[in-house]
């Protein structure tokens, strides 16, 4: 049992990685965030193979993670000015680094739940559905967080989208 998760941690561990410095908008925050995730998949780890969803629970797991850092700090922050990220870091192994920056900034410019669903719905490439388990809320909770977070990403940085291709637009086409 000890060598599946391992194995199953090894595996997604880049994947993880990347997401929660997309939530975390920190190299070092992401890795703690990562971290205890694991721990949380590790402990929890006979009944999730037997339910078969621990990428599932994982990304819970992260995603409550990133909520409970922001929640235990004085004043959650409205907006961030800025990422500490290294630039060098790898979000996505096809991504140039440009448009990492890009999607890094206009990320940052988001509170926390509207940088976690559009994580999930877009980077992670999750359902609806898999992204309201992830965020422990409904498939129309997703779709409103989706729709709110895309409007103000457009108010706040039209030339992000347009540079990256905005994700509804594509759905639309």
């Amino acid at each position: 049992m000890d060598q599946e998760f391992e194995a199953w941690a090894r595996a997604r561990a880049g994947s993880l990685a990347r997401s929660a410095l997309l939530l975390a908008g920190d190299v070092h925050h992401a890795e703690d965030l990562v971290q205890e995730t694991l721990t949380r998949v590790a402990q929890h780890w006979p009944r999730l193979v037997r339910r078969g969803d621990p990428d599932a629970y994982a990304h819970r797991a992260l995603h409550n993670a990133a909520i409970d850092a922001w929640r235990r700090r004085e004043r959650r922050p409205r907006e961030v000015s800025g990422v500490d990220a290294s630039p060098d870091a790898p979000m996505h192994p096809d991504a140039d680094p440009d448009r990492r920056l890009l999607l890094r900034e206009a990320l940052a410019r988001l509170t926390p739940k509207q940088r976690a669903v559009l994580v999930l719905r877009y980077y992670e490439d999750l359902t609806e559905t898999q992204t309201a388990a992830a965020m422990g809320c409904s498939p129309n909770t997703v779709k409103t967080q989706v729709r709110t977070a895309l409007a103000r990403l457009r108010a706040l940085a039209p030339d992000v989208l347009a540079e990256l291709g905005d994700p509804e637009e594509a759905s639309t086409r």
